[in-house]
């Protein structure tokens, strides 16, 4: 723990309400999970990390939000998007809402999961790619092991 005094942590908080509200992280790496009470926790990432987070609730009619973000936690010094419950916020690569989007995702991350490539370890512009293709109502390219092997390489070059 000593050695993440120095480093700009990415706090996420989860809840959970059942059948109320739950808030949970579909996938990423965090260094620090830290139980607050039997219904919330907080689940920190460093910055680079990439992590999938998803947020729903409901009332007494049916489904009343029903969001997922896949966010890069940022370092102190670079601008970042406020994204509810994420503090201080992060670089938002995919943001979509309502469940019809939402399922759609999480259908292209277990299609990523089905290579057996980690979905944080994604390219990035990847989810943006997906974010704008699902925005304008257009379907997007899958990710194949070939692009990740190519986005390894220029990660590994640069």
């Amino acid at each position: 723990m000593s050695a993440l005094l120095n480093v700009s942590i990415t706090t996420v908080e989860l809840t959970w309400i059942e059948k109320r509200i739950e808030h949970w992280i579909r996938f990423g790496q965090p260094v620090e999970d830290r139980i607050l009470d039997r219904r919330r926790r907080l689940m920190s990432f460093v910055p680079g990390s990439v992590f999938g987070f998803i947020r729903w609730a409901a009332n007494d009619y049916g489904t009343v939000v029903s969001c997922i973000d896949i966010v890069r936690a940022v370092d102190a010094h670079e601008a970042c998007q406020t994204v509810p419950f994420v503090r201080p916020g992060g670089e938002s690569l995919l943001r979509q809402v309502g469940w019809p989007k939402v399922r759609l995702v999480l259908e292209a991350i277990d299609g990523i999961e089905a290579l057996n490539i980690d979905p944080c370890e994604v390219c990035p512009d990847h989810w943006r790619h997906l974010h704008q293709r699902m925005t304008a109502g257009q379907a997007a390219r899958p990710y194949t092991r070939e692009r990740h092997e190519a986005w390894l390489r220029r990660r590994a070059v640069s």
